[in-house]
């Protein structure tokens, strides 16, 4: 793993005396609390709402730069789950003169409000639990405060509870106790459900007492149990709870946290650079990362490695001062001037890169372990095979049922009071068991994302004409072989894949769907081979349990259809499709016509009537406006029509008030348009340039650093993707480099390490991910990850050791087709250059 072998050169402690010392915790500006090497969180995140428990909140515990404890706070089991009940953060004070925060959360479900209140004493932090009315009788017994860790960071270490020793398992291997029957999974048997027992328990607990960096005591006069929440989930932590006592109002319960601080403790510095290199005529800055009170600077060094393994200086001197942003120091290396091809390491101090290129050739193949690898495993509905490996079996032939009205399903999907189709809630929905990607590190379809990704990829064909061909698909035999060609260009066969879904949804129920998603939690969470997460025959109310009738079955574990009609979703939809028909016109002729017609006739439905505004959560389309807007632009592209040409003419006022999220589908309908429409976008144009510019300058990366509750990868490819747009329609107005300096971020140059986010790409990449393959500690090479999530206030994160978090660590399949995409552009960029060059 990365932070166990390179973590060792770029943030390991870097000064630190032989045994830590107590330095007061203090109250800082950005309302944490602050000792040596220690921060302590109190509420300073909450949850967005979209996926419930995310680890962010709550009581949290940075130690020597990682986050190592979260979610201290009341909850109603002892290893609460993704989806068990959380409280509601009503309020939240911050007392600057008495250094206490006061956070006010109630379970409204219970008419149950309690009060969590902390302060600093020495470098300990006071917790306490306040209840203004006394716990109710339902949750006497359940309700209990909480403090979760993080399990790899007490991998191989041990813990002392009332002087008595015990390690922390590897592997989750705890005692269970038998529970009531919970929700049965994928319909099989119920059965009884399970909790972990406590693996110790006492008043005094001390973790990893050996070691100054992980070591953490708490004490308390209520008895505190620690359990292993792995046991009932792959992604639980280790837990610390105290029940709440029944019948007390006040103050019920005090816990002393003290994390160890180590004055003088510093964070080492950080070379934030692209992994995979950069071309000669490319800008080249590094990010060196510092502690805010490291006072040292060296200067840095580029080294050239020859083949001896000898490094030679090619420049050296000072990095300019940038400043601060988030909890750290930045300063810039520019090394632009060097352009010898070769292997080269930057230095600074202590602190080494690992080896990156300068070559012609970097971006013209970094694109390859996305669509040789990534995409293919994420092809549904086929077998995917590679070499002695099966990725998956054939997944989920048994689609989908149509899933029941005036339901809110899980992962933002729901069904509104019809089902605005033929079937009724849990009949077969026969037709939909073809095509589509994995939505993300799970198994859903979600339509929005298959539109995205045909239009991406059919972006790169027309542009590029990528021929690579490493890929064998067969449709007709649902079987996919990687690293054996089979004399077709793999992303056509990609496309092909993903418009089979969207004709698939219109000839199923006559318009596009939100997507198709698993019935219930416990099939959702399944891990592994998507082939066995289902029985692959379609369920038969008539059958017993597990009875099993030629390609029937009496187990409902079918995937629900969620077919509320949706006006952006049919748009959104249109727009894949028409794209979709340009690219297979001679590879698939008979496709290609069927998506265009389809297309062209869903597009007249939509103008006869007013628009079905059904919407939920990120599953029903985007903006209307920008989901019509791409739809008139691809049809326009495709068939020339005069009625697109006006409805994009038409649409334009107000695609302009959003111009940043519309900028490539507005450039690309530029070609097809009277001139008067290219005049009216410069303003828009310029406005973009000069907002961007602002925002970018608040970094030191230059480009636009999200801090929602998922990191920003996607945005800063789709700024990559927009300035390339807008720099071939206005060459005079943007330049290209902000399409290098996107690659560079995501490669590397990015705040809290200097690891690429592309699974395979670059010497150091993301290597424990959040694919389905999470609980394997694994990754799926060209799979890009959400990238640098930043925890407010000011703590970039990523962790490479626990694959869990998905806001930092999720594959998603949009982000995949934008970098073969941004990679693409960037290599023509380079090619226009050198032939520039030479005329």
């Amino acid at each position: 793993m990365w932070k166990g072998l390179a973590f060792l050169a770029t943030a390991a402690v870097v000064a630190a005396p032989a045994a830590a010392q107590e330095s007061p915790a203090r109250l800082n500006d950005s309302g944490y609390y602050e000792a040596p090497a220690i921060n302590y969180l109190v509420f300073s995140n909450w949850y967005d709402g979209l996926f419930a428990d995310s680890k962010i909140s709550g009581v949290e515990i940075i130690q020597q730069d990682e986050r190592i404890a979260t979610n201290g706070d009341v909850r109603l089991s002892a290893t609460p789950g993704q989806w068990d009940a959380i409280g509601r953060l009503v309020d939240r004070t911050v007392d600057p003169k008495t250094g206490v925060i006061e956070a006010t959360l109630e379970y409204p479900d219970y008419g149950f409000r309690y009060i969590i209140r902390a302060r600093p004493k020495g470098d300990a932090l006071i917790v306490s639990v306040d209840l203004p009315g006394a716990l109710p009788q339902a949750l006497v017994g359940k309700a209990g405060f909480n403090l979760e860790f993080l399990p790899s960071a007490y991998f191989h270490k041990s813990y002392l509870v009332d002087g008595k020793a015990g390690g922390f398992p590897l592997y989750p291997a705890s005692a269970m106790k038998r529970t009531p029957t919970r929700n049965p999974a994928s319909g099989r048997s119920a059965g009884p459900g399970a909790e972990p027992l406590p693996m110790a328990r006492g008043n005094d607990i001390v973790l990893a007492p050996s070691d100054t960096s992980r070591r953490v005591a708490v004490h308390s006069d209520t008895p505190i149990a620690l359990y292993d929440g792995r046991n009932q989930a792959q992604n639980g932590w280790f837990v610390l709870r105290s029940l709440l006592p029944a019948g007390k109002t006040g103050q019920v319960l005090q816990w002393t946290v003290k994390a160890t601080s180590v004055p003088g403790w510093l964070r080492a510095p950080s070379i934030g650079h692209s992994q995979l290199g950069y071309a000669p005529a490319q800008k080249k800055v590094a990010t060196i990362e510092l502690d805010r009170n490291d006072p040292r600077r060296p200067q840095v060094q580029l080294l050239r490695v020859d083949a001896s393994g000898n490094e030679t200086p090619v420049k050296t001197g000072k990095a300019s001062d940038w400043g601060d942003y988030l909890r750290y120091h930045y300063m810039r290396f520019d090394f632009s001037d060097v352009r010898e091809l070769g292997l080269y390491v930057l230095a600074y101090g202590d602190t080494r890169t690992a080896p990156f290129r300068i070559g012609d050739d970097l971006y013209g193949d970094a694109w390859h372990p996305t669509l040789d690898v990534y995409f293919p495993v994420a092809m549904d509905h086929m077998e995917v095979n590679e070499a002695y490996r099966v990725w998956h079996g054939p997944a989920h032939m048994d689609d989908a049922r149509q899933a029941p009205v005036n339901h809110e399903h899980l992962d933002l999907y729901a069904q509104g009071p019809t089902t605005d189709t033929r079937f009724k809630p849990g009949e077969h929905i026969p037709g939909l068991n073809i095509g589509g990607w994995f939505d993300a590190g799970d198994f859903d379809i979600r339509t929005q994302t298959q539109y995205a990704v045909v239009r991406s990829m059919v972006r790169s064909w027309e542009r590029f004409h990528p021929g690579r061909d490493t890929t064998s698909v067969d449709e007709a035999t649902r079987r996919v072989e990687m690293h054996v060609p089979d004399g077709k260009p793999d992303l056509l066969q990609q496309i092909r894949h993903g418009t089979l879904q969207l004709v698939a949804q219109f000839d199923a129920v006559g318009h596009a769907i939100n997507g198709i998603i698993s019935p219930d939690v416990g099939e959702y969470t399944h891990l592994g081979d998507a082939g066995s997460k289902t029985d692959r025959k379609i369920y038969d109310p008539s059958l017993k349990l597990y009875e099993v009738k030629d390609d029937r079955s009496g187990t409902p574990d079918d995937r629900w259809a969620f077919t509320s009609k949706s006006s952006a979703l049919n748009y959104g939809s249109i727009a894949g499709l028409a794209a979709a028909s340009r690219a297979l016109k001679s590879f698939d002729p008979a496709l290609s016509q069927k998506a265009l017609a389809i297309a062209e006739r869903v597009w007249a439905d939509e103008q006869s009537h007013s628009p079905d505004l059904w919407r939920h959560g990120n599953t029903t389309g985007g903006p209307l406006d920008a989901e019509h807007f791409a739809a008139a632009v691809e049809l326009l592209k495709t068939t020339g029509g005069k009625q697109y040409a006006a409805a994009v003419d038409k649409l334009w006022p107000e695609i302009a008030r959003s111009f940043a999220r519309n900028a490539v589908t507005a450039a690309e309908a530029i070609p097809y348009m009277p001139a008067s429409y290219r005049q009216a976008m410069e303003p828009a144009v310029r406005e973009w340039l000069t907002k961007t510019d602002q925002t970018i300058a608040g970094n030191p990366y230059g480009v636009p650093i999200t801090e929602g509750g998922w990191a920003g990868n996607g945005t800063v490819m789709a700024y990559g993707l927009t300035t390339d747009a807008l720099h071939r329609a206005f060459p005079d107005i943007v330049t290209p480099d902000a399409v290098f300096r996107s690659l560079s971020y995501l490669l590397g140059n990015h705040p809290g390490s200097d690891i690429s986010f592309v699974s395979g790409v670059g010497s150091q990449s993301k290597e424990v991910a959040y694919g389905n393959n999470r609980a394997d500690f694994s990754f799926i090479a060209g799979g890009v990850v959400p990238g640098a999530l930043i925890i407010k206030p000011d703590f970039p994160e990523n962790h490479e050791d626990w694959p869990f978090f998905w806001g930092e660590n999720e594959y998603v399949v949009p982000e995949g087709s934008d970098f073969i995409e941004l990679t693409n552009a960037a290599h023509a960029l380079l090619q226009q250059d050198r032939e520039g060059e030479k005329q």
